[in-house]
């Protein structure tokens, strides 16, 4: 269930690519990251509180991963190689002091391997 297009796959690949620099991916991986922080600081009671917590923090991780989950088209939506390969990355994005010099160095490597891809060279 890969993705037969090229033209999709280096497209969503450099996508991809350009959303690990922008200022938006980081914002969310902030939230995401420490989600200590954000229960300290958005804490609201009852279930509609928690409800609307989860939600907002919910929107944050999305955010912070919505273009890399969209590469499993260009890789294979069910190999799980590259689903295994990804929650990797988005572990390490997460959890790793340096993370977003990595998601930066990926985002380089994404948006080459998308431009190779349109060329028709993978």
């Amino acid at each position: 269930m890969a993705s037969a297009s090229p033209l999709l796959g280096g497209a969503l690949l450099i996508a991809a690519g350009v959303y690990q620099w922008l200022p938006l991916k980081g914002r969310c991986l902030t939230h995401c990251r420490s989600p200590i922080g954000f229960f300290a600081a958005e804490w609201r009671e009852g279930p509609a509180g928690a409800l609307a917590m989860g939600v907002r923090h919910g929107l944050h991780c999305v955010g912070c991963c919505w273009l890399l989950m969209a590469l499993l088209f260009v890789a294979g939506v069910m190999n799980l190689l590259w689903i295994a390969a990804i929650a990797g990355f988005v572990l390490v994005e997460k959890l790793v002091p340096g993370g977003r010099i990595v998601g930066r160095v990926a985002g380089a490597a994404l948006m080459g391997w998308g431009v190779l891809t349109l060329a028709g060279g993978l």
